[in-house]
């Protein structure tokens, strides 16, 4: 498995700090998706769970979507995989989902994600509300730090259970 992921720096500004954050949580991944199959990224963990490697690359697509285009870029875009009436469509419909498809789709949001957030200062706030509240591009880099963490460990045992590969 290529690892191609650059470690955060240990001192920086808090901007550059929260993106090299991100950046390496969204590289690690791809580097649990790297080199399997379209038929081992469809995979689901455990049943009745749908969860899969590739549900979860679709998720993150959707979250990178929802998060930089919409609140922080007041773009009101809808979901790409889920809907009203698949509300977890990025997980439950994989069955016949391409990868490529997907993986082009999260890697062309993380290049949005970039683009309307370069240059801002963390205290910059969304042109969308969230329950309410005014949200903060610190707050989103923090969220989005969260939400791959967490789903970056759900990854790592999935991979492990593919093909008995590990790591951070």
């Amino acid at each position: 498995m290529t690892d191609s992921r650059v470690d955060p720096p240990y001192a920086a500004a808090e901007t550059l700090m929260l993106q090299s954050w991100l950046d390496w949580h969204r590289e690690t991944l791809a580097v649990k998706c790297a080199g399997l199959s379209e038929e081992q990224l469809r995979l689901r963990a455990v049943a009745p769970s749908t969860l899969s490697l590739l549900g979860l690359v679709r998720h993150m697509t959707d979250v990178e979507r929802y998060w930089f285009r919409n609140v922080l870029n007041g773009e009101n875009t809808p979901g790409i995989y889920w809907s009203d009436l698949h509300p977890d469509g990025e997980f439950d419909l994989v069955d016949t989902a391409s990868a490529e498809e997907a993986f082009t789709r999260w890697q062309g949001e993380i290049d949005h994600a970039r683009e309307v957030s370069a240059g801002l200062p963390p205290d910059t706030l969304g042109k969308q509300q969230r329950k309410g509240e005014d949200v903060s591009l610190r707050w989103i880099l923090i969220h989005m730090s969260s939400e791959y963490a967490r789903h970056n460990g759900h990854a790592d045992i999935i991979r492990e259970q593919l093909d008995g590969v590990t790591g951070e």
